[in-house]
Order: structure tokens, then C-alpha cells, then sequence
């Protein structure tokens, strides 16, 4: 019981990574229907940003809490404006173009960063000494000791946040009813006055931003990432978007959570060698009995 404990904390600490990728995976393809596979490299970028960042400041004497804000203001705007750079370089230009088009483009755009922090920063590992310490132990007495670290707590605690801080977004702002809009149909938006093309850059720069959030949270929880961490969280958090319902916030966080817990539990239980497969397998299984995703609402075509 206490082993499984400790891996639903693992879990859920992974999942929300995954989660805060697969959000802005959900965004843009609620709004413009095309996948961005270059978000998972905006997520690499943010993780290196936060990771100089994080060495550039410890050589002050600031104060943790403001270290781990400095840092997230700093990784969010850098983020912000690749996630810009790549919707006008990549997408907008293709906007009017055959469905392909945009998908092999941001293909070539997620080669494109790959190789670029590549040649900035080397092929080889980059690590930090872990910042955040501290933890609280459980069921001292029994055989297993449950361990909750207070990053942990802090990464959860900062997702919740961040969703809730969202959906208000989404739900209650100009901003959110102008998503809306051109989710349901962009013309008829440019109609009613709404910006379309503003709306549809803003939605990259909040994914994006929300990436180097994840990113963020990657090298605190983890030490270590390369060039290439981008590529393997994206598809994971890709298919945690599918997973939960393509266009759906709360699918995208809760496809986030499952895709974290299925890996840690068949990592705990089974065998780490095969982890990718067993998530990838659900999603299969999952997409054969709900072709929308768990939260996913079915496409109405208007005719």
C-alpha cells in the first residue's frame, strides 16, 4: 500500500508536467485545428532557459522564492516570443493552405530549434544542483517510507494554480470569449469585430508560456536535460491531448495525469524498459472506444 502511495504521488507530480504541455497542444488545435508539433521543443527551450536562469541567480544572495520567480517571468517571456516567432513563420503563412501543409512545417520548425539549442548549448547534458529540498516522510514505522518532497507539493500546487487561473481566463475574459469565437467559426469572429489573427497569436503565446512552466518544473524535478527532451515529452503530451479530448482544457490536464501515472506505475510494477509502450497502448485502446478522447466533444459538420 505504501509502495503504491509513493508511485501516485510520482504520478500525479509527472502528470501535470505532461499536462501543462498537452494544454497548449489542446489551444491551438481548438482554435486554428492544426497540431503544433514544435510545442514540444518550445517545452526544451523553456527548460534551458530556466535552467541558466537558475545557475545565473545562484550566484546572488536573492531569496529562493524570488530565484523561482524571476525565473519562470524570465522562461515564460523568452518562450513566449519563440511560440510567437513560430506561428508567424510557420503557420500563419500556410493558414489558407491543404491540412498538410501546416503539419509538415511545424515538423521542420521542431528540427529547426532542435539543432539550433543543439549548436547553442551542445549535445551534452546540462545539469543543476537540485533547489528546491526539503521533504515529508509517511508511515515512518512500516517497512516502505512514503516520501512527498516539497517540490512536489510546490508543482502540484503551482498546475492547480495555473488551471484555475485559465479556465477563468477561457471563461470569464474578452480574451477567452474571443478564443471561443474563432474556435466555433473564424469568419463570422472577423465579422463581429474580433481580431482573429491577434487572438490566434496570443493563444500561441499563452501555450507557449505555459510550456516553460513545465519546462521549468522538468529541471527542478529532474537535474538534467539535453537537446533532445522536447521530442519525447511532446509526443507524450500530444498524446495525452488526444487522450483527454483534443480541444478540451480539462481533457488535456486529465490525459496529462493518466499518460504521468500509467508511466510511473508500469515503471514501479512491471518494467521501465516498456513505459512508453504502455502509454501509448492505452491511448490506442482508448481512441478505439472513444474516438474523441475521454472529455472530447464529436465533430458537427455544418452542411
Amino acid at each position: 500500500m505504501e509502495y503504491f502511495l509513493q508511485q501516485l504521488v510520482n504520478g500525479v507530480t509527472l502528470g501535470s508536467i505532461y499536462g501543462l504541455i498537452a494544454i497548449g497542444y489542446t489551444m491551438v488545435y481548438g482554435i486554428i485545428g492544426m497540431i503544433n508539433f514544435a510545442h514540444g521543443d518550445i517545452f526544451m527551450i523553456g527548460a534551458f532557459i530556466a535552467l541558466i536562469s537558475f545557475l545565473i541567480f545562484g550566484l546572488t544572495s536573492i531569496a529562493l522564492p524570488l530565484i523561482l520567480l524571476f525565473v519562470l517571468l524570465i522562461s515564460m517571456l523568452f518562450t513566449a516570443c519563440y511560440g510567437w516567432t513560430v506561428e508567424k513563420l510557420a503557420y500563419k503563412p500556410l493558414r489558407g493552405s491543404f491540412r498538410l501543409a501546416p503539419l509538415i512545417s511545424a515538423l521542420g520548425m521542431s528540427i529547426v530549434l532542435q539543432n539550433f539549442v543543439q549548436v547553442a548549448q551542445g549535445a551534452r547534458t546540462k545539469a543543476v544542483l537540485p533547489i528546491i529540498t526539503g521533504k515529508f516522510e509517511f508511515f515512518k514505522d512500516s517497512d516502505f517510507v512514503v516520501i512527498v518532497s516539497h517540490l512536489q507539493i510546490f508543482m502540484v500546487l503551482l498546475t492547480i494554480a495555473l488551471m484555475a487561473g485559465f479556465t477563468f481566463l477561457i471563461t470569464k475574459t474578452d480574451l477567452g470569449r474571443a478564443q471561443r469565437a474563432c474556435e466555433q467559426d473564424k469568419t463570422m469572429a472577423s465579422l463581429l469585430g474580433i481580431n482573429v489573427n491577434r487572438t490566434i497569436s496570443v493563444t500561441f503565446i499563452i501555450g507557449s508560456s505555459l510550456a516553460s512552466v513545465a519546462g521549468m518544473m522538468f529541471v527542478l524535478y529532474y537535474g538534467v536535460i539535453d537537446f533532445y527532451i522536447g521530442f519525447l515529452a511532446g509526443i507524450k503530451a500530444f498524446t495525452a491531448a488526444v487522450l483527454g479530448g483534443i480541444g478540451s482544457l480539462p481533457g488535456a490536464m486529465l490525459g496529462g495525469l493518466i499518460i504521468g501515472l500509467i508511466e510511473v506505475m508500469w515503471s514501479g510494477y512491471i518494467s521501465s524498459e516498456y513505459k512508453d509502450v504502455a502509454a501509448f497502448s492505452v491511448l490506442i485502446i482508448t481512441l478505439i472506444f472513444f474516438p474523441t478522447g475521454l472529455l472530447g466533444k464529436p465533430e458537427i459538420e455544418k452542411v
